[in-house]
């Protein structure tokens, strides 16, 4: 019977912080001694990470907005995080016979895709879902050069829909927390099924709640990794394995900036815990990674359960934090109008792209090609030769026309990112980033059609107002605007 195992996985991502006008990061003084907070938290967590070999004996999902841009600004630790996911890297890795991931199944290396812009996808619609998936699984396999088997979804909000999806675009795995599960006494020391109907079924890997709680926020826990080990992970895998001959495994998820940056030096202590070296003993467990836990096996193998629908591993309230008034912030009365606000946008957005693209394609097209933009913004694929596949006996105006379409769309996703709803007042960095991306998106329809979707947004957007600050909506996005060079308008 195979030895207890544990599994270490990093979520590391950033929320987009490029000038959606400009395509460049604006300086951050609250980052100092750094010019802005992606090349800080690179200086504390992606780099030493990379350097001390840790991502090598972890799993990890690396967010397409962070991918770019250390592949644009810090491509040693860009490469590293790809060059980590391959499996062949165990076998050079392992240090001391027991602790090298056990990664054999080619398709099985140690990173996971993510959803391309961190939306909450049980609250977008289903061609958004589809997209955002498919952006983050072409985005994978551009980046890591192999098709991904499992996905991380954004804040790990969930539902029956959504893994459906999954399921149809071949994913075969996902991590959850474990109040996520129907069963709240679900035993989370394996992988389970999950039963999606019309014979569809996903792996879930439900992650240990008490070690990732300590490793994230307990400092006396973690001053010692091999007293963790000891005191902490071992416990949670006594005993024998399960009947069916599996062994009990333990999953740590946390941020994978906790690692150095919300917690100083703390990626020392994944070193010791994940790659030990040959002066420590046995511990008594394996460290693996969850491709390699869930591996090339049928979802037929495990056991069955359900998930709670449209649930979250960071809101206690389902997803509520990120569309009304959720009991985790102090005043949340902003977050439904602002959600109002631009789900009206995206809709109009549509409608209008899907009349002007009738002049030049079947705008039923409009979605499958948006699907394949990715391969432009990642620079798979020229804009030029994307307007010539989808319009190949178009005239030059029009393949502009449908790639300033393609450009609005890039930007009405990329204003549901979660990070604009997470915390309790709208005036924060965040929620100005998601209005600059609204902001472009409605100034280029605007610009294409005639139309007046900026003014309408800015009406809908005073309907809600600053806690802190006492300014309205329309108040907030004009001064993002002002604040990234962007002229005022009404």
């Amino acid at each position: 019977m195979s030895r207890p195992k544990l599994a270490v996985h990093g979520h590391f991502y950033q929320p987009e912080r490029r000038n959606p006008f400009t395509g460049e990061v604006s300086p951050q003084p609250a980052a100092a001694p750094y010019r802005d907070w992606n090349a800080r938290i690179d200086a504390e967590c992606y780099k030493p990470n990379a350097e001390r070999g840790n991502l090598r004996h972890v799993s990890y999902d690396l967010g397409p907005t962070l991918a770019d841009w250390l592949a644009a600004h810090d491509f040693s630790t860009h490469q590293s995080f790809v060059d980590s996911d391959r499996p062949d890297n165990a076998a050079a890795s392992g240090r001391d016979g027991h602790s090298a991931p056990d990664t054999s199944d080619p398709a099985q290396g140690n990173a996971m895709a993510q959803a391309y812009h961190h939306a909450i996808l049980p609250l977008a619609s289903m061609a958004d879902r589809r997209t955002e998936i498919r952006w983050g699984l072409r985005d994978f396999e551009l980046r890591f050069g192999r098709r991904p088997t499992g996905i991380w979804l954004p804040e790990t909000a969930v539902d029956h829909p959504t893994l459906r999806i999954l399921v149809d675009e071949g994913v075969r795995y996902t991590i959850l927390a474990p109040w996520q599960a129907a069963d709240l006494r679900l035993d989370t020391r394996r992988p389970y099924r999950v039963e999606l109907g019309k014979g569809k079924s996903i792996i879930v890997v439900f992650y240990d709640a008490a070690l990732s709680a300590s490793a994230s926020f307990e400092s006396d826990a973690t001053m010692n990794a091999d007293s963790f080990a000891r005191e902490r992970v071992l416990p949670r895998l006594a005993g024998p394995g399960f009947a069916d001959g599996n062994p009990r495994i333990a999953v740590i998820a946390t941020d994978g900036e906790l690692y150095g940056h919300h917690q100083k030096f703390r990626d020392l202590f994944l070193a010791r815990l994940v790659a030990p070296g040959p002066d420590v003993p046995d511990r008594g467990f394996d460290v693996t990674t969850v491709g390699a836990v869930v591996g090339a096996a049928a979802p037929g193998l495990f056991p069955a359960t359900q998930i709670a629908e449209r649930t979250s591993w960071s809101c206690h309230h389902g997803v509520l934090r990120w569309y009304a008034e959720c009991p985790d912030a102090a005043d949340g009365r902003w977050k439904a109008p602002l959600r109002v606000a631009l789900e009206r946008l995206a809709s109009a957005i549509d409608t209008v792209a899907a009349g002007l693209a009738g002049e030049f394609m079947d705008p039923a097209a409009l979605w499958p090609a948006r699907d394949e933009y990715v391969d432009v913004i990642f620079g798979a694929e020229t804009a030029e030769s994307f307007a010539r596949r989808w319009l190949p006996l178009a005239e030059e105006p029009q393949r502009r026309g449908l790639l300033a379409l393609m450009e609005a769309q890039r930007w009405r996703l990329a204003m549901f990112a979660s990070d604009g709803w997470f915390w309790d007042d709208p005036i924060r960095p965040e929620t100005k980033q998601v209005l600059l991306c609204a902001a472009k998106s409605a100034r280029l329809m605007d610009e294409l059609a005639g139309t007046a979707l900026e003014a309408r947004l800015r009406d809908d957007l005073s309907l809600f107002s600053s806690p802190s600050r006492r300014i309205d909506g329309a108040g907030i996005y004009d001064e993002a605007l002002r604040e990234a060079g962007q002229p005022v308008r009404g």
